[in-house]
């Protein structure tokens, strides 16, 4: 689930044998890392290394710190939950991104804004994570392909177009409730709290996607 190198921009018609998911948020060193390598972890753990191969994982920051580590407390929160942090590098946000990705998640609203006025069509794609994991939750798995029979990828690529068709039927029920807060500079005790909503949130979603249950 390694993201490929490259920085030219990629033509995409969002079909094949791929699914990229694409975590959005400010400086790409903390919130997007922690949210990839959450998102890696519990699909590798659900699925196995063998299954996994169709859904490539990737953050970006809107702002983003380009080759930067990610922020010693976002690792630290990594390795709570056993997850990866080595080898991460941050990135800028860029055109071929959002172009590549099949779902884009956000951690706030703004990012979100952020990415759908960058064209490419983005706007039944691009969702704040706890955004989509209120859609998610509302959307019968019975109606989404087998991931046995029909492989993982099918399944995501159905469940981002059932998501996008609730939404206007589903709002948030306050004006915080789809937002992450930014934990940047904050104490170790801060990024655990947003490490937990970031993990609570990514659960479903990773049930959605997988049709394995933690």
């Amino acid at each position: 689930m390694t993201a490929p190198e490259g920085r030219g921009i990629a033509e995409t018609t969002h079909t094949g044998s791929t699914f990229r998911i694409l975590h959005v948020s400010t400086g790409n060193v903390c919130r997007s890392p922690i949210t990839e390598r959450l998102n890696r972890h519990a699909l590798t753990v659900r699925l196995g290394e063998r299954l996994t191969g169709g859904l490539i994982v990737e953050s970006a920051g809107t702002w983003g710190h380009e080759g930067a580590p990610m922020e010693s407390n976002a690792e630290a929160v990594l390795s709570d939950f056993g997850a990866d942090a080595s080898g991460f590098v941050g990135r800028e946000l860029l055109d071929e991104h959002v172009i590549r990705a099949d779902l884009v998640l956000t951690a706030t609203r703004d990012h979100r804004a952020q990415v759908i006025s960058m064209g490419h069509s983005a706007g039944l794609r691009t969702f704040t994570l706890k955004e989509f994991t209120r859609l998610v939750r509302a959307i019968d798995p019975a109606t989404l392909p087998d991931p046995l029979d029909d492989g993982v990828v099918e399944r995501a690529r159905a469940l981002v177009r059932a998501a996008a068709a609730l939404r206007g039927w589903l709002l948030a029920p306050t004006v915080d409730a789809d937002e992450v807060y930014d934990p940047y500079g904050a104490p170790i005790t801060f990024f655990r709290s947003i490490g937990d909503e970031i993990h609570q949130a990514l659960d479903p979603v990773v049930t959605a996607l997988t049709g394995v249950s933690a």
